[in-house]
């Protein structure tokens, strides 16, 4: 029996040698890649974060102290360390071990963890009902040098210096949030690497201090001379400048040390930022050498490292057409929020590097300078994920929406993500840009069309745009894939699949595709199916939908989106109005967050595959199944 087979919690860790434990790591590593090679899920951060996650279940019981991610997707040895083990065989698939920290899943995982930078918020406030409680327990919180390009990290920070809140922040740093970090903060850690002499003597004092009687007053006696001599000797860091005690930075890899350094933190009655340096992708060769790559990804030969079956994306297409539309216009420029690689930006950053602006993990930046660059001429085009998105709803609202500025919004990985779950699907987008006057909002059912409409945005529109589209390629229905030029320019536009004279399916997007299968279904049961797809969600094309319905029958709106946060309310409600007497039905995802699992697992579970659809239709229609 392995190591890792007898690990369920903190209480088998303590009881491990050095020499255990370095082998643990060892049979860690060996699991991972084995188990992702066939689930998928994000590797190389849990690979560069296997040291540290053992010493920190090590000192730190984490089914009653607090260990709060930023992010989570390096979560994985943290859940197979507190008895999740035998449940990874079923990573990220529907009803199995979620891919991020989850709550409801484990007492061990203290907070949901899907978007950066608010881990040291979370921290505090707990720590803070720690205090008012008069508990007794340890507050973390761990996050990486890519979450700390993001502002909420800072005040979060700001707030915890003047709180004095004992707690232990823990700064991971590989110079990666998914591509290499960019900016001031990267390269003021990049200086903090050389600091590591500073770091040895200071744990050896304070640790020689503490084995003296007295010592703990000495060093507190003694700890504003020593800091203004460290003032002379070597610049001071952000984090102390701000009233924290800094320790590092330190060998993430270093186990042994890490455990006396979290050993040492713990005690301290006071806020402290462990400053870790680790490398993403660590042992196992080809995440070290593409730990992009292997970030997130799906099935791969974990012999090689090789992908399992891909096909070209949405977001290779908005890539692509970024590159030809950068040739034909100057003012053309790409932002994105740390993830050039996601939203297929590479090849335009490599190519008009001017005119790429990689901003971090700062969506609310990225949104207000795009304001800035579309005020003085410029065309900016924001590439970000629809969940991410939603970080700068004040940012669209207020600096682009209100000057009704001629900004792109590219809404990647819009729907049903699958595998992320509810921290990661984008399915509130619709609802918050539909609130904004004046934007326009574009739903493209193919590469070739999202290649159409992100041309016609460009170049013929003039004001806020958002094109939205899913993660993922094409699916296998290609009728009507592109758009001639100039169509958008109407008030509204729905293009008609299937003419039918008993009921009207009305949809958007590659959920078309749902939609045609479910009208074969129908024609089974003698039902004749108008099958409508919505091109413009906003305005919503009410009187396209009326000209091309089933003249008498109802409507059925099916969507892939949030209750109450897509088009059905409002589209049945203009089509009420505009025909009285009209009946309209349809279904969304519902009002809840919806959990992981495949895309076609999800569809089926909430009633939006083909069956479904066509079950709901008969239905309504009073039809016996």
């Amino acid at each position: 029996m392995s190591i890792l087979q007898t690990i369920h919690g903190h209480d088998d860790l303590i009881r491990l040698d050095d020499s255990s434990r370095q082998t643990l790591c060892r049979e860690i590593r060996d699991f991972l890649v084995d188990s992702v090679s066939k689930t998928g899920g994000h590797l190389a951060s849990n690979l560069g974060v296997v040291e540290l996650t053992v010493a920190l279940e090590t000192v730190f019981d984490t089914s009653k102290d607090r260990l709060v991610f930023d992010v989570g997707h390096q979560s994985y040895v943290h859940k197979l360390l507190t008895g999740r083990q035998a449940g990874f065989a079923s990573l990220r698939q529907f009803g199995g071990v979620a891919g991020f920290p989850k709550p409801s899943e484990s007492d061990s995982d203290a907070f949901v963890a899907g978007h950066a930078s608010s881990s040291v918020s979370i921290a505090l406030g707990m720590a803070r009902a720690r205090s008012l409680q008069k508990q007794d327990y340890s507050v973390v919180a761990l996050f990486g040098d890519g979450a700390a390009t993001g502002g909420m990290i800072y005040e979060g920070l700001n707030d915890v210096a003047q709180s004095r809140e004992p707690m232990v922040m823990i700064l991971n740093d590989n110079g990666m949030s998914i591509d290499w970090n960019v900016g001031g903060m990267a390269m003021h850690l990049s200086r903090l690497r050389s600091k590591e002499s500073y770091l040895g003597m200071k744990m050896k004092y304070r640790a020689s201090m503490e084995k003296v009687p007295g010592g703990k007053t000495v060093y507190r006696i003694t700890s504003k001379a020593k800091d203004r001599l460290k003032r002379l000797l070597l610049p001071g860091t952000i984090f102390e400048n701000m009233g924290l005690t800094y320790l590092g930075p330190v060998d993430g890899h270093d186990l042994p040390n890490l455990i006396a350094l979290l050993s040492i933190a713990k005690r301290m009655d006071e806020p402290v930022l462990l400053h870790v340096m680790t490398q993403k992708g660590k042992g196992y060769a080809p995440a070290e050498e593409s730990p992009a790559k292997f970030h997130g990804i799906g099935a791969f030969d974990p012999v090689s490292g090789a992908a399992m079956g891909s096909k070209p994306s949405f977001s290779a297409a908005f890539g692509e057409t970024m590159m030809a539309l950068a040739q034909e216009n100057t003012k053309l420029c790409a932002i994105t929020a740390a993830m050039p690689g996601g939203t297929g930006l590479l090849e335009f950053k490599e190519t008009f590097p001017e005119r790429t602006f990689d901003v971090g993990i700062a969506e609310e930046h990225a949104v207000s300078m795009a304001g800035g660059l579309a005020k003085q001429g410029m065309v900016p085009v924001v590439a970000i994920y629809s969940t991410f998105l939603q970080r700068a709803y004040d940012m669209i609202l207020q600096d682009i929406a209100m000057l009704k500025l001629h900004c792109v919004l590219a809404v990647d990985r819009a729907g049903l993500v699958g595998d992320d779950g509810e921290t990661h699907h984008g399915i509130f987008d619709i609802g918050f840009l539909r609130q904004m006057p004046g934007m326009m909002l574009l739903c493209p059912g193919s590469r070739r069309e999202l290649a159409a409409m992100l041309r016609w945005a460009v170049q013929s529109h003039d004001g806020p745009v958002a094109l939205r589209y899913p993660r993922g390629g094409d699916r296998s229905f290609t009728e009507s894939d592109f758009l001639p030029d100039g169509l958008l320019a109407q008030k509204g536009l729905a293009a008609r699949h299937r003419q039918g004279k008993d009921v009207t399916l009305v949809t958007y997007g590659t959920m078309v595709e749902n939609a045609m299968e479910a009208a074969g279904l129908l024609a089974q049961k003698g039902v004749e199916a108008t099958v409508l797809r919505c091109l413009t969600l906003a305005p919503l094309p009410v009187e396209d939908i009326l000209a091309l319905k089933a003249q008498n029958g109802p409507v059925y709106i099916v969507e892939e989106a949030s209750g109450g946060a897509g088009i059905k309310e409002a589209l049945a409600w203009e089509l009420m109005k505009q025909q009285g007497g009209i009946r309209v039905d349809g279904r969304d995802l519902g009002r809840q967050f919806v959990p992981h699992g495949s895309v076609n697992k999800l569809y089926e579970a909430l009633g939006l595959d083909a069956k479904g659809i066509c079950e709901m239709v008969l239905e309504g229609l009073g039809y016996e199944n």
